[in-house]
């Protein structure tokens, strides 16, 4: 069974790894970062990505403001310390029943007070699980927001590598024909084809520049993508194609998982689902909250006080002592408040309970979908292992054939086309097979930073 790391042990294995500097990167700065200019493996991405990328700064404040209701939610239980006072001037004269005796004209009171609820019909300890089952909440949707950015990181970074390799194809294939159309050019001046060769050369490498151009682009895009996934954002005047090395490469390591278990890790492991069954819980605890106002509400209520006397003019004689007692409050009827309360609150945590069963069975065809996926991803790179080898193979018999007048040129030309489409397909394979394992882990709830060693 995969263990769920938390937040804090991602940022320590960040820390202790190096890679995660010391200070957050400015969203925006005219002047590029230095890791830009640096090789960058994948680990070195996702732990920039945990300081920088705006989704993920921006569940930390949502868990921090989580944290702040934690708070409140607990103040219920926790003692109220309340100080009041006043002053008031007064020129009133009473004088009966005592003819010479005149109030004094100032008065004033100051207290100090403890008040204590013991008993709230079972709301205390409702809040205090409330309390504690909102934290982990709140930190299990942030593992959510963490994971989601993580893998957005990932896919981003097989993407630059695909268009990159993606690149060296077209280039590749672009340096085949410009060959063949020179050498058929020189052909041509020796009498040895027709000038119907020379235009078929020309016509196949004019078709395959563009598709050069258009994997440039790609690649551009692709890069920009992937540095707005790590919370960078580009100085005005950087340059249009921003250079930046990868060091990881697409690969095909092994990984075997039957889809049971892959459902079974997802029900146990997702933070998603995990979030939904605190908030069920909640819920609950809403329903013990609204019953509470069935119920009376006791204090303990304890203080020192002082204030001026009323028989005596002069505000310095003061009156003061310790105080203590204790208050039942109990509502008989509130004019169904508290029924509505309870209706509320039921229907919540059934649509809770609802919300639960859906997310299970959404997660369960996720798993579904990506495993299926991933499956034709491991098939389709299965199937192009030796294909480009033996495009390689085919092109260079082509070649040898027409040289020596037993083949045409159409043959050259379809075996260069054929190379590259097995060139290009088998770049694809493999960064299928990356992406949607990836998606498939991120289904099944293992956490990105668990397969940077693998």
């Amino acid at each position: 069974m995969t263990r769920r790391l938390s937040v804090k042990t991602l940022v320590l294995m960040a820390l202790a790894a190096g890679i995660w500097p010391a200070h957050a990167q400015r969203p925006y700065t005219n002047q590029p970062p230095a890791w830009i200019a640096r090789p960058l493996a994948l680990a070195d991405a996702v732990n920039l990505a945990l300081q920088q990328n705006g989704a993920i700064r921006r569940g930390k404040s949502d868990l921090e403001a989580q944290y702040g209701l934690v708070m409140q939610t607990r103040a219920i239980a926790i003692p109220k310390l309340q100080a009041t006072g006043g002053y008031q001037y007064s020129t009133e004269v009473e004088t009966f029943p005592f003819p010479n005796f005149q109030a004094p004209v100032n008065t004033w009171n100051a207290n100090l007070q403890l008040v204590q609820t013991i008993y709230q019909g079972g709301q205390i300890n409702a809040a205090l699980r409330s309390a504690r089952l909102t934290k982990d909440q709140a930190l299990l949707q942030y593992q959510t927001v963490v994971a989601d950015s993580l893998l957005a990181v990932k896919i981003g970074y097989y993407d630059v590598l695909q268009t990159a390799e993606q690149v060296g194809v077209e280039e590749a294939s672009v340096e085949l024909l410009t060959k063949e159309a020179a050498d058929q050019k020189r052909r041509f001046d020796a009498g040895t084809v027709p000038r119907f060769d020379v235009l078929r050369a020309n016509v196949e490498l004019a078709n395959e520049r563009p598709r050069l151009i258009h994997a440039r682009n790609a690649y551009r895009v692709a890069k920009d993508n992937f540095l707005n996934q790590l919370g960078f954002r580009p100085p005005p005047r950087a340059a249009e194609d921003i250079p930046l090395q990868l060091t990881d490469k697409l690969d095909a390591d092994p990984y075997e998982i039957e889809l049971p278990a892959a459902v079974a890790l997802a029900l146990a492991d997702r933070s998603e689902l995990a979030a939904l069954r605190k908030q069920e819980s909640l819920r609950a605890e809403g329903v013990i909250t609204a019953k509470s106002g069935y119920k009376p509400v006791v204090q303990f209520l304890g203080g020192y006080g002082g204030r001026s006397s009323e028989f005596f003019s002069d505000p310095g004689y003061v009156i003061h002592g310790p105080s203590a007692g204790a208050q039942v409050s109990w509502s008989i009827f509130d004019g169904f408040l508290t029924k509505g309360k309870i209706e509320q609150a039921t229907a919540l945590h059934d649509g809770s309970r609802v919300d639960v069963e859906n997310e299970e069975r959404t997660i369960e065809l996720e798993v579904r979908t990506d495993y299926s996926n991933f499956t034709e991803a491991r098939e389709t790179l299965e199937s192009q292992k030796k294909v480009v080898e033996e495009a390689e193979e085919a092109l260079r018999l082509a070649k040898a054939r027409n040289e020596a007048g037993t083949g045409t040129q159409l043959d050259v030309l379809s075996a260069q086309t054929a190379l590259t489409q097995a060139r290009s397909t088998q770049v694809q394979a493999l960064h299928d097979y990356d992406v949607t394992r990836a998606r498939l882990e991120r289904a099944m709830g293992i956490n990105i930073m668990q397969t940077m060693g693998r």
